[in-house]
């Protein structure tokens, strides 16, 4: 067995999408990234990769490559699924925490813990998703970025 943890940290811009563990949210602004930008999914893959010691999301997903340009973190999840596969590893439980102040997640965990069990195809009671805020304070609190963490346990 092994754990990894992740963190992940995007701004927050207008005239962009704004995805949640695969979750599109009704919201005025999104976040900026070479990807779809989906801070949980991308702290939750470099957890995966860390647990396995296969480096992080940048080594293997690097930014300046044109074909990641605007591509779901669903598929970088299932990417790094398979990867840790290719090396004798399966994620048995993955626990998220994603920090902001607005958008309220409340009514998208259901979903997002869907989304990431279906990718990782692993029960959905081995995946938890949270939301918390900052009390107005810092980068999150003032609503200029989103940051999440990710543990998981593979074996």
């Amino acid at each position: 067995m092994r754990i990894g943890h992740g963190y992940d940290v995007h701004k927050l811009i207008e005239n962009r999408e704004l995805y949640l563990c695969g979750v599109k949210i009704d919201y005025d602004k999104g976040l900026l990234g070479h990807s779809d930008a989906d801070v949980a999914l991308h702290a939750l893959c470099d957890a995966m990769l860390g647990a396995a010691a296969l480096g992080d999301i940048g080594k293997h997903f690097p930014d300046n490559d044109e074909k990641y340009k605007g591509i779901s973190s669903l598929v970088l999840l299932k990417e790094t699924k398979k990867l840790l596969g290719e090396h004798g590893y399966v994620v048995e439980n993955a626990d998220i925490t994603i920090v902001c102040q607005k958008p309220r997640l409340a009514p998208f965990i259901m979903q997002m813990r869907k989304n990431i069990a279906r990718t990782l195809d692993i029960d959905i009671s081995a995946v938890n998703v949270k939301a918390t805020t900052t009390e107005g304070l810092g980068f999150e609190g003032e609503g200029l970025g989103i940051s999440s963490t990710a543990v998981v346990l593979i074996k």
